[in-house]
């Protein structure tokens, strides 16, 4: 457990994807009830520079695309990833992944109207942003969740067309490259006709960069099996059903400490030992697997 989980893990939203699935469905309605309302929403970085500060928050329930049986079957699909990695993971690291996305996804639509200000000046600036919004959703953090769980998970399998079973790492990278493709067919148009696309630009941009930081902070989550996943889970209940004795927490399978005998100890599990181990920083890298 990192310090900033240590002091802020507390404040960790719980079920954070069920938050972004209703997200969906209060867009979804908005859209179907009041579709000119919508407008007023949308990530639009000229706008809020010009008071109206809800978009921050408000754009996140943005719908991607029009609701249909199939954006149905996909909302469900990233339901069960979202809250496999939370499970996995830990509902701090989740929330942190999450609003990471979120902030960069925000942070890019500025950098991309500074651009478009240099080159087209305050009102050319504005207009790009007013339609430009429209490209921002959370639908390119899912996309993000997506890389994440293949990266944690390579080899476990989905069917694919509900009949064919392909690993999840051969489309984590089926998905990276559409993103990159769309993110330059994105600059092209904007650099040849509308530069309102840029936009697009940005939302795929932070995605993609999102998913890289924690591709270069998280190794320790990845390459976990699913009987791994459940030995884990298993053990973090058995520790909650303790909780109330004095067994500790975490012990290495080492040395024997822990958190009772140094505070200031870290402990994680070893995904490559065959059983619930777990080791202290002073061991995590220096044992022998067990298997």
């Amino acid at each position: 457990m990192g310090k900033w989980e240590k002091k802020f893990g507390k404040y960790a939203i719980p079920n954070l994807t069920y938050i972004l699935i209703g997200c969906y469905v209060a867009g979804y309605l908005l859209t179907l009830l009041a579709p000119s309302f919508m407008g007023y929403l949308t990530l639009d970085p000229w706008a809020i520079l010009h008071g109206q500060v809800w978009r921050l928050v408000t754009w996140v329930i943005s719908p991607p695309s029009s609701l249909d049986f199939f954006t149905i079957i996909m909302l469900l699909f990233y339901l069960s990833l979202g809250t496999t990695l939370e499970k996995v993971w830990g509902t701090w690291q989740y929330n942190v992944y999450i609003f990471l996305g979120i902030l960069l996804t925000i942070v890019s639509g500025f950098v991309c109207m500074g651009v478009l200000y240099l080159g087209y000046g305050p009102e050319g600036a504005a207009i790009a942003c007013r339609m430009g919004a429209a490209l921002f959703s959370t639908y390119y953090i899912n996309m993000s969740i997506f890389l994440a769980y293949a990266a944690t998970f390579p080899n476990a399998e989905v069917l694919l067309m509900f009949v064919i079973p392909v690993k999840v790492k051969f489309l984590g990278v089926i998905y990276g490259l559409m993103l990159v493709y769309q993110m330059v067919q994105y600059y092209m148009v904007g650099k040849s006709q509308y530069a309102v696309y840029w936009f697009g630009v940005a939302a795929v941009a932070a995605s993609l960069l999102n998913f890289l930081l924690f591709w270069l902070r998280s190794r320790s989550h990845m390459h976990l099996s699913p009987r791994q996943v459940k030995r884990k889970m298993e053990y973090r209940q058995d520790i909650r059903r303790n909780t109330g004795s004095k067994i500790t927490k975490h012990k290495c399978a080492i040395c024997g400490r822990s958190e009772e005998d140094d505070p200031t100890l870290e402990f994680r599990f070893c995904s490559k030992c065959n059983g619930n181990y777990e080791y202290c920083q002073n061991h995590l890298f220096t044992h022998q697997h067990r298997v």
